[in-house]
């Protein structure tokens, strides 16, 4: 028993410290939130002498930077602007806007470094080309906005899309100005949650393996005529000092000594010897003295 509750509280142990960390360090990510939830992030101003900016998957970047944002109902949000205003942002398929933007020169963004401050963007050099394409119009976009643009990732997760930020117009020479911004409902939630169970795991594993065990008691059997012998073990000289303690200011300590059969009668072993073949019934038992009820005593037949 003692074994399984060690197994027990180990186990209760294993569970509850990871969801304890994990629900500490979500309630921490959570102070940062805004009122209503929210994780807002500025990213470092792009500058490319392109027509647009790219982020050819869009799922595979949140993949490598951004993993929780593809969970539950997570919505992001993308806003951005130009020194002339606001700039066009649109997610379509991959392949239609590798079409499209074929001539068009546009800056591919690498990476996105999730870290503290503004975040910054990596881009790759822009491409060759002369060609102008507009924005507005185009029958491919899956979802388009001018200033913002927001979506839900686990809505599109199955699908290769591409984003794309360029002026309405077309015009090259970019600086932009990007803010994102999730928004997730289950945040608060599973952190208060994680919290609270691996709290309870812990203290239930700490009470079952610092409870106290119940010391074992051992009775002990004997037949009748073997009580002297014991009493004589244990030294004590009459029944009645059975669970009496021993009172050390009255003399010393008593030393168990070595009690023999008392005299005139045959000794006699603690356990007998098992018949040869036993009865199959109480008729079956054989005639003597050795075998009635009440047991006749030998002391009384002499």
């Amino acid at each position: 028993m003692r074994f399984v509750r060690t197994i027990a509280g180990m186990l209760l142990l294993a569970l509850g410290i990871p969801a304890l960390l994990l629900g500490a360090g979500l309630w921490l990510t959570a102070r940062h939130a805004d009122p209503a939830g929210g994780f807002t992030a500025r990213f470092e101003p792009v500058r490319t002498p392109a027509r647009a900016v790219v982020v050819t998957d869009v799922d595979a970047l949140l993949r490598a930077d951004l993993p929780a944002a593809r969970t539950g109902q997570v919505r992001l949000r993308l806003a951005a602007r130009d020194a002339g205003g606001p700039v066009f942002l649109g997610l379509a398929p991959t392949d239609q806007v590798r079409r499209w933007l074929a001539d068009v020169p546009h800056s591919t963004v690498r990476r996105v470094a999730v870290t503290r401050g503004p975040l910054p963007v990596r881009l790759d050099p822009a491409t060759a080309g002369v060609a102008t394409a507009v924005p507005a119009g185009q029958s491919f976009w899956v979802r388009q906005g001018v200033g913002s643009l927001q979506w839900h990732p686990a809505e599109l997760g199955d699908r290769s899309l591409s984003l794309v930020v360029m002026r309405a117009d077309g015009a090259g020479g970019l600086d932009l100005s990007l803010r994102g911004e999730a928004r997730a409902g289950w945040f608060p939630g599973v952190a208060w949650a994680s919290l609270a169970g691996g709290t309870l795991l812990v203290v239930l594993a700490v009470l079952v393996l610092l409870r106290p065990h119940r010391p074992r008691e051992v009775v002990f059997v004997v037949e009748p005529d073997q009580v002297p012998v014991l009493a004589g073990r244990l030294g004590i000289s009459s029944l009645s000092e059975l669970g009496r303690q021993p009172d050390r200011a009255s003399g010393p300590d008593r030393q168990l000594v070595a009690v023999g059969p008392v005299a005139g009668e045959r000794s006699r072993a603690a356990i007998s010897s098992a018949p040869s073949r036993r009865p199959a019934s109480l008729a079956d038992l054989p005639a003597g003295r050795d075998w009635s009820w009440p047991p006749i005593s030998r002391r009384d037949d002499r």
